[in-house]
């Protein structure tokens, strides 16, 4: 059932919404709804489908995995004032991630606003910032179609990022006009001097050196970047913080993985005598220290989407544009080079059983038991230097994670990205204080009936700050052990099945059962609560 138009050729400004959301292949609806979202909601349409989280930040999260995992803008609905609060650190996150998000929040009826309402949002448009790529509350209601349809091509465009729109509860019975939806151009292509100097630069050198980041993969440029590095028969190294596959961890040529450290990063290039950055800041650290890359001279050439990473680069030259059009012209513009491919890094050995069990161990074995085509989904920071030697991804589209630090994010995104790619194995690597800020999202995969495996690392405390303490030299800091979780507990609060494994014997059965379970499943592994490096040399 539709409103009823209330003059000849106008319509409501909700039916005007449904109509162009339908037109944008945006009926897939995130939300947790409130009093103010009520009248959008009202007789909701059977072509829609509303995916309920059970708190704003895992709303986010989930509309999050599913825009990336899908290319495309995701429409969420949040509740007014206090629920776009809850929700700030995965749309942070969802800035971070460069995930195309069309976010949209109730607001109190205008008529209200004046004498500050319950519910009332104060400068609703001013809340989210500077998180996102554009926001508004509409100064009338017959706007709001047409401001929902600016937020999603600006959304849409790269950088992809999200949106924000503040709609007060009564615009949605207001008469409007239809808006059409535009064509819009989401590539810009590179300047072709440039790229001809880029390529006269690669040309001449004599051992240079890739750094890829997430660009490429959220862009589906990954086969292009593949071909660029085996014309130059350079090493690839993934950027620190790279949020999708950078490149196929199991190819020759991938060197392994920076760390987000100044004296890291120069020590794993400063040999060669240039770098290409494709689809990355250069570079992201979470320490600070002294990178001598910077000081020594060498040549640095950064291809990007986004112009405030190419403007953050302390050297070098930017080419702004399109990775999948500017991979291609470098390529072609490359002679013959003949170098000697470097020689391809050595396996990590597998690691042997022990009790408490080694995380290398559990990733190995986790590793093995995945399928092919299964879709990775990580959150646990403390884990990822033994998830990148047992684990290596070598699929594009493969693998997700956060390109920001504030956690929540893993679980949701993992429901999003199960939606996205119906029937398809999706296995969520999560830490155990990861798993506590959005663990309402299980709900969502049991509700959904998804195919989700959540293998839950319990090291029993933040395992990152433990690691961070050290590079800092603090000692005795409070606030980071967890001990008394029971996540298979919580798992079955949520009607979700759950085991927990604190025998390695055990391991391969529970991880087989997991991913063998129709719907989501939780595997609570008892790790060894070990300090991993995560900021020294590569």
């Amino acid at each position: 059932m539709t409103d009823g138009p209330p003059t000849t050729g106008r319509t409501t400004v909700r039916q005007a919404v449904l109509d162009l959301l339908r037109a944008l292949d945006m009926t897939t609806v995130f939300g947790n709804p409130g009093s103010t979202e009520l009248p959008f909601l009202d007789r909701w349409p059977e072509d829609f489908r509303y995916i309920l989280g059970l708190q704003e930040a895992s709303v986010v999260g989930m509309a999050d995995g599913y825009a990336r995992a899908t290319g495309r803008p995701a429409f969420v609905n949040l509740h007014s004032a206090a629920g776009v609060g809850h929700a700030l650190g995965n749309l942070f996150t969802a800035y971070r991630n460069q995930a195309p998000l069309v976010v949209t929040a109730g607001q109190q009826a205008r008529a209200l606003l004046p004498n500050l309402p319950f519910l009332g949002a104060t400068e609703a448009a001013s809340f989210p910032k500077p998180y996102v790529k554009w926001s508004i509350e509409p100064a009338r209601a017959e706007d709001v179609p047409a401001a929902i349809a600016h937020a999603h091509r600006i959304a849409a465009q790269r950088p992809c990022g999200p949106t924000f729109v503040s709609i007060p509860s009564d615009d949605w019975s207001a008469a409007c006009w239809p808006v059409a939806p535009r064509a819009v151009s989401r590539d810009t292509a590179p300047d072709p001097a440039l790229i001809a100097r880029a390529a006269r630069a690669v040309a001449a050198a004599a051992c240079p050196v890739i750094v890829s980041g997430p660009e490429a993969d959220a862009e589906g440029a990954g086969p292009a970047l593949l071909a660029l590095a085996e014309r130059m028969g350079a090493p690839v190294w993934t950027s620190p913080f790279s949020a999708n596959l950078s490149f196929p961890e199991d190819h020759p040529l991938h060197a392994g993985h920076l760390k987000a450290a100044p004296q890291a990063v120069s020590d794993a290039l400063i040999a060669h005598d240039l770098v290409l950055v494709v689809g990355a800041p250069a570079f992201t650290f979470h320490v600070a220290g002294d990178c001598a890359l910077f000081r020594a001279g060498i040549p640095l050439i950064q291809l990007t989407t986004d112009p405030e990473a190419a403007a953050s680069a302390p050297i070098g030259d930017a080419i702004l544009g399109s990775l999948r059009l500017g991979l291609p012209l470098l390529t072609e513009a490359l002679p013959p080079t003949g170098r000697t491919p470097p020689p391809p890094r050595r396996p990590a050995p597998p690691p042997e059983p022990a009790t408490p069990i080694p995380p290398a161990y559990a990733l190995h074995r986790l590793h093995a038991a995945m399928p092919d085509d299964a879709i990775l989904v990580e959150e646990a920071p403390s884990h990822r230097p033994a998830m990148h030697a047992q684990m290596p991804v070598r699929d594009w589209g493969g693998f997700y994670t956060m390109a920001s630090g504030g956690l929540g994010y893993g679980l949701p995104a993992a429901v999003g990205v199960a939606l996205a790619h119906p029937g398809r194995r999706v296995v969520c690597l999560i830490g155990d204080g990861s798993f506590l800020y959005s663990p309402q999202a299980l709900w969502t995969a049991v509700q959904e009936r998804l195919p989700l495996t959540v293998v839950v690392m319990n090291n029993a405390g933040y395992g990152a700050m433990r690691s961070f303490s050290q590079v800092l030299q603090v000692r005795g800091a409070p606030g980071i052990d967890l001990p008394g979780l029971d996540f298979v507990a919580t798992a079955r609060g949520m009607g979700c099945p759950g085991v927990a494994v604190t025998d390695p014997a055990a391991l391969d059965d529970a991880l087989h059962a997991a991913l063998a379970a129709e719907g989501p499943m939780l595997v609570e592994v008892a790790v060894d609560a070990g300090i991993p490096a995560l900021y020294g040399k590569p």
